[in-house]
């Protein structure tokens, strides 16, 4: 009896994902592909989105090929999507309830720009805070982020219960795997100093309201039995911080190796690892008592940077 006890209790049995279907918008590079490589790591099947195509069947080709290798991993599937537009996240939820007829587990409202990042002004006068904040965004600037960041994660999230509220119903599977939401915010829907944020106001407004979507979603949906978390990463190598003028390996990887902090991270001033932010995903995942919450992964820099959390 304690035996079975044990072996239910290891890293192996907790996480081991296999028969789970997720979704992950902006799954080809950064966070997205980290989340992804670590779902199929452990057995599930990962639809990874994206706007370029050729991005996300390089990463999958890759990935796929390595996988098959080993028993017991799970696979990626590229389908292309624009996560602004409001017909997109119907018509990808149709694609997917095609090919997963008992419903998906978790959707990974993942993709995220950061835009209209400005320097702080040199003097303390007004003309040279409205030459930064003001003259150096554009209108564009915010309409883009908070399309990609907050108003896209809202149309997926109702896009696809559906499918999230079929999956309740996949037997054993179904019932040890709640269905979830996950929203990617960022430590920057808290900080009050904008520097970690490269001083993007966009950015920061956008990640604020998935911060709070988070939570409200949460309670809404608590009729549906679908649960909704988020996590908040700080400095990670994305494409969208860090590279983007590079871009990614054909790993779909960045580095913050050449890049400039300028704000303090205690734990790593090159930036979590998949790692760190994988094994968030699989507790999220595996423990279906935890909802409404959003799990910091920020390596202490909101414990040295003004924040509100």
């Amino acid at each position: 009896m304690a035996d079975a006890i044990i072996n239910s209790l290891t890293a192996s049995s907790l996480f081991d994902l296999t028969g789970v279907v997720a979704v992950v918008t902006g799954g080809g590079t950064g966070i997205g592909l980290m989340l992804a490589s670590t779902l199929i790591a452990n057995g599930a099947n990962v639809y990874i989105t994206g706007r370029r195509q050729e991005v996300l069947e390089r990463v999958t080709e890759i990935y796929n090929e390595a996988a098959a290798k080993t028993t017991g991993r799970g696979k990626l599937v590229a389908l292309q999507c624009d996560v602004t537009v409001k017909s997109e996240a119907t018509r990808l939820a149709d694609e997917i309830g095609r090919r997963e007829p008992n419903g998906i587990t978790v959707l990974f409202n993942n993709a995220g720009v950061l835009l209209g990042g400005v320097h702080p002004p040199i003097e303390a006068t007004a003309a040279a805070f409205f030459k930064s904040y003001f003259d150096g965004v554009t209108q564009d600037h915010f309409t883009q982020t908070h399309a990609t960041n907050a108003v896209g994660p809202y149309w997926f999230t109702f896009a696809f219960l559906p499918l999230l509220e079929t999956w309740k119903a996949n037997g054993a599977l179904g019932q040890r795997f709640v269905p979830q939401v996950v929203m990617i915010s960022s430590m920057n829907g808290w900080v009050k100093d904008s520097a970690p944020a490269l001083g993007s106001f966009p950015y920061l407004f956008s990640k604020s309201a998935i911060g709070q979507g988070t939570s409200t979603l949460a309670h809404t949906l608590l009729p549906l039995g679908v649960r909704v978390n988020g996590i908040a990463p700080g400095l990670f190598p994305t494409e969208a911080r860090t590279a983007p003028s590079s871009g990614s390996n054909e790993l779909g990887q960045t580095s913050n190796d050449n890049v400039e902090v300028p704000f303090e991270v205690p734990a790593n001033k090159k930036g979590g690892s998949v790692k760190d932010i994988g094994a968030v995903a699989l507790a999220l995942i595996a423990n279906w008592f935890i909802n409404g919450e959003t799990v910091l992964v920020d390596g202490g820099t909101l414990l040295v940077h003004p924040s509100s959390w």
